[in-house]
């Protein structure tokens, strides 16, 4: 849901997802004057609570303690776009904008602004979207945890911290798989990597009460993927040896790195659920993933005759030629096209790599997009366009592969970081010293992880119009995962309920991550003394303001895109 407002010199856009609220600010030239910053004070409507925001920066010689926060109606947060990351999913808010003028310790309120909004419940039709909380890596978790992995707690406490960091995906992946519940029911599943218990247990679950299940899982014989599965499936047969019944090795081709389940009642398909997920602890409670729920019919009809062809484990040849029959290269940006898309891999040639940079390249306001394992060429030239369209990247690292290709890259993604109307995000977490405030956070959850961050693949152009794309799967905007790989993406036109929950996730964790990155490089800096830049200090006087009013500055482009101007 959105909202906007402007009165009396002050605007306020609000874009309201499942469990993200992001707002933007302007301000006339003449109530910018003497401006300290904003309070934000929340109403919450369905839980009868009223109370003002809070964060994590003061001014000087405020002293908050490590991890401490302060209302914002005495430390304001100095910038034009914020987010409240609390907000639960089906409430009714309102927010109220304050500009907050005069000196520290004596503000005085400007003119207020109040936006209603309502959150996205995560339950719909078509479409379920659910994010884990994707950054175990953050004060909030020090704080009530104590910064220990989950493996290393017990009881309640471990109960509690996979909660925390799930966020509804873990529970929404076995309810999904627990629609199977009976004769009649079927499950088709394609998974990279099937090794956490509880899904294992589901199924086993779902196969007693009489549905029919039937499990595809990476299985290259001697690769470490393969190795893992069986090992976790061996395990989970010795409390249930039918597992091992349900769960099949796809053994030619490249990665088969799906991530879906397609479920059928009495043989007809009825819904798909995709995304980026791994049934792993990692994937399901460490780094950024999503789940996505189709309930459509034609869809997942879709996908169940892509289930049926891999899972005859054909060899690449065999699968490009099918693709070219059943599912062809989508039609090209702008053309008619329907609400819904189901994308398959692998292809032969580039053809849908170049499919999705023109969708990408066709965006007229904004773009979104994650990358796991790096930029392809064709986003960087997309990325490094000089016109006025703001786009973000959000990635887990810069690339992989050699060093030189790595330090190659470094380069060449930096360059479009200098681009005004670009921000990029580079996973990281806050590394205490002794003059910090901050609580030390954990980078990973379990020894040794092939992602830290961020693994989801999303997309989305232009996610504020009438007609926003959005593309999510588990395809890597790369070669590989369209002509190689064995893969699914869907993508979705027009649907502006799904665009808003993808954006507030995107926004939550690029501001997260951006934060880290900058504290990061900072401290590694030798030349200088890191006590010097204080990231935790407020400005005392209203020279903050000077980049969001800089159109040489991407703050310019934030200022007006999220204050929903442009």
């Amino acid at each position: 849901m959105r909202a906007w407002k402007s009165e009396d010199g002050v605007t306020v856009g609000a874009i309201a997802g499942t469990h993200v609220v992001t707002l933007g600010f302007d301000l006339t030239s003449a109530r910018r004057r003497d401006c300290l910053g904003f309070a934000v004070h929340r109403e919450d409507h369905s839980e009868d609570e009223a109370y003002w925001m809070r964060g994590m920066k003061s001014f000087p010689g405020v002293n908050l303690g490590p991890g401490g926060e302060a209302s914002s109606r005495e430390q304001p947060f100095q910038t034009f776009q914020w987010a409240d990351y609390s907000a639960k999913p089906g409430h009714e808010y309102v927010y109220t904008v304050v500009p907050l003028y005069g000196k520290p310790g004596a503000l005085r309120e400007g003119p207020e602004v109040k936006v209603a909004v309502e959150t996205e419940i995560e339950i719909g039709n078509p479409h379920s979207v659910f994010f884990n909380r994707g950054s175990v890596a953050t004060q909030e978790y020090a704080r009530r945890f104590q910064d220990k992995k989950p493996s290393e707690l017990s009881g309640e406490a471990q109960a509690a911290a996979y909660g925390w960091l799930s966020r509804g995906l873990h529970e929404a992946l076995l309810a999904f798989i627990g629609r199977a519940a009976s004769k009649g029911w079927s499950l088709r599943g394609a998974m990279y990597e099937l090794i956490w218990p509880d899904v294992l247990e589901a199924l086993g679950q779902a196969a007693k009460q009489g549905a029919e299940v039937n499990v595809l899982y990476h299985g290259i014989p001697g690769s470490k993927t393969a190795l893992g599965n069986e090992a976790a499936i061996d395990e989970a047969a010795k409390s249930d040896a039918k597992i091992k019944t349900l769960c099949h090795p796809r053994t030619t081709g490249a990665l088969m790195h799906n991530k879906f389940f397609v479920l059928s009642k009495g043989k007809k398909p009825v819904a798909v659920w995709t995304g980026s997920t791994n049934a792993t602890e990692s994937g399901l409670f460490g780094h950024l993933n999503c789940g996505h729920i189709v309930e459509d019919a034609n869809v997942a009809a879709e996908y169940l005759a892509y289930w049926e062809e891999i899972c005859t484990s054909p060899e690449n040849k065999a699968e490009r030629s099918w693709m070219g029959e059943n599912n062809p290269r989508p039609p090209a940006p702008g053309a008619p096209s329907e609400p819904l898309t189901a994308v398959f891999s692998p292809h032969k040639g580039t053809s849908v790599l170049e499919w999705y940079a023109e969708i990408a390249g066709a965006a007229k306001d904004a773009l979104m997009m994650s990358f796991a394992f790096g930029m392809d060429k064709r986003f960087q030239q997309i990325y490094s366009r000089d016109d006025k369209v703001l786009r973000y990247a959000l990635m887990d690292k810069v690339a992989t592969g050699r060093r030189t290709y790595v330090a190659e890259q470094k380069k060449k993604i930096q360059a479009i970081r200098n681009r005004p109307n670009v921000v990029v995000a580079i996973g990281n977490r806050i590394a205490t010293n002794s003059f910090d405030r901050w609580l030390h956070e954990l980078d990973r959850i379990i020894p040794h992880p092939n992602v830290r961050w961020v693994h989801t693949k999303f997309m989305l152009a232009d996610p504020l119009s009438e007609e926003p794309v959005t593309i999510t799967g588990s395809a890597n905007w790369s070669e590989a995962s369209t002509n190689e790989n064995t893969e699914n993406m869907v993508v979705i036109r027009g649907d502006k309920r799904v665009a808003d929950i993808y954006l507030g996730e995107f926004m939550r964790l690029h501001s997260h991550y951006a934060f880290r990155e900058a504290v990061s490089w900072r401290q590694s800096k030798d030349d200088e003394d890191p006590r010097e830049w204080r990231p935790q200090d407020l400005i005392r006087d209203p020279s903050w303001q000077k980049d969001y009013f800089d159109k040489g500055n991407e703050r310019y482009w934030r200022r007006l895109y999220f204050s929903q101007q442009i």
